[in-house]
């Protein structure tokens, strides 16, 4: 049987990590237990994991000792290890809890070769391999980002087939493996002038034209067909979760930010009584605690690129309305802005949800998010896969990839992977080459 020993940061990042191994030997050293102790009372999502792995350690201990090793449901074995006299090399400082948990590492690979150390900590995971250790990250909820699904595709077809689409105002396709939302540029191989947009209608297993693209939402134009598409999908009601994935100054979070006022703060009835957007808090530790001030004050220093967005949208001249002030918004309960961590327990109904930058979200905490919409709501992710501040998550292991990976084919979810920078010809050089 194979033994997997985790460090800590993984079970923060998946408390259910524990349960992942199945049919194998999972090794929790002590001194994991301990770092997790001094997280418990964190308000943070860290805490908050810290508290629910704690939960379930207790549970299991109905099983048995778990210092002895309790069975799983799973068919594998999970055991509490001590620090032992033996183990990791003298150079290293066993007064630092990193090293006692290699040191305890080393030990169980001492009783079993079949040792493998998971960690999503880079610099562990060397000095693991250093001591010579078997060493890997946390691989569940990875994705191949150049694999990642993009939400649109180009498709060749005849002069005659695209002329039947702009008659018919659909075209049946069979066979192409297209899944519910997904965009087409439809190109004829005969004639380069002969070209479409379309989206395919899961219900009438056919491409079918955009509805929303003559729709300027708050004034923005969308400027290329992938703007178009997005647009699309922000428009329509029945598309109730959203993600946008893109390189910076690709226009993803302005448009997103266009059709939430477009649907909210537009004369008459509207779709969604309140726009809600957050941002998670990432270089300063997840609580805005950290941050000098009061409440709004930390927000209005942490969400400075939304109110920079918002400040363009509501300058623009919009038919015949006054400019809207972003503040009068706040006041009346239109707009609400919020850290990500202080979502948790709401429920978040009949809402426009807007979550910028959630390529530095774990996939548990993206999870945690989408669980609180309520009946009535819409939820749009953005980001950059390639942007990433939190230390353990990386470009195929962030909650934003991974619900790409996990809702394509929802008839209730719709993606688009944006790839041109349209905020100026320096931003796209930057992009390009830097």
């Amino acid at each position: 049987m194979k033994t997997f020993v985790l460090d800590t940061n993984v079970i923060i990042h998946d408390p259910d990590a524990m349960f992942a191994f199945e049919g194998s030997e999972v090794v929790i050293p002590l001194p994991v237990i301990e770092e997790l102790d001094s997280f418990k009372r964190n308000n943070d999502e860290r805490g908050r994991n810290a508290r629910a792995v704690a939960r379930s350690l207790d549970g299991l201990r109905e099983k048995g000792k778990l210092s002895d090793g309790v069975t799983l449901e799973h068919g594998g074995t999970l055991k509490i290890e001590l620090a032992r006299e033996n183990g990791l090399p003298t150079p290293f400082d066993l007064n630092k809890k990193d090293n006692q948990i290699l040191h305890i590492a080393q030990y169980c690979k001492e009783q079993n070769a079949k040792v493998v150390f998971i960690s999503k900590d880079i610099n562990l995971r060397i000095k693991a391999e250093a001591v010579g250790l078997e060493t890997q990250d946390y691989e569940k909820s990875k994705v191949n980002v150049s694999e990642l699904y993009e939400g649109w595709r180009e498709l060749k077809l005849s002069k005659e087939e695209i002329d039947s689409f702009y008659r018919d105002r659909k075209l049946a396709i069979e066979d192409k493996g297209f899944l519910p939302n997904e965009f087409a540029i439809l190109k004829a191989e005969d004639d380069e002038s002969s070209s479409a947009l379309a989206r395919f209608d899961v219900s009438t297993k056919s491409l079918v034209p955009l509805q929303k693209q003559e729709i300027h939402p708050w004034g923005v134009k969308p400027l290329n067909f992938e703007q178009k598409f997005a647009l699309e999908l922000l428009l329509r009601p029945e598309v109730q979760l959203v993600s946008l994935v893109g390189l910076p100054g690709c226009g993803k979070t302005l448009i997103s930010l266009a059709a939430g006022l477009e649907q909210t703060m537009a004369e008459g009835e509207n779709p969604y009584r309140r726009m809600l957007v957050a941002r998670p808090v990432v270089p300063v530790g997840n609580d805005l605690g950290y941050l000098p001030g009061s409440k709004q004050e930390k927000l209005n220093t942490w969400m400075g690129a939304i109110y920079d967005n918002l400040e363009f949208l509501l300058d623009r001249p919009r038919r015949e309305e006054a400019t809207i002030d972003i503040q009068m918004m706040l006041d009346d309960g239109r707009l609400e802005v919020e850290a990500v961590a202080y979502l948790r327990g709401r429920t978040l109904p009949g809402q426009y949800i807007l979550i910028d930058d959630a390529q530095n979200l774990t996939p548990h905490e993206v999870k945690t998010i989408i669980s609180r919409c309520g009946m009535g709501s819409k939820i749009v992710l953005t980001g950059d896969p390639y942007q990433i501040d939190n230390y353990y998550l990386d470009s195929a292991s962030n909650g934003l990839t991974n619900l790409v990976q996990r809702f394509q084919g929802q008839e209730l979810f719709g993606h688009i992977w944006f790839s041109k920078v349209e905020r100026s010809p320096i931003a796209a050089l930057a992009s390009e080459l830097l």
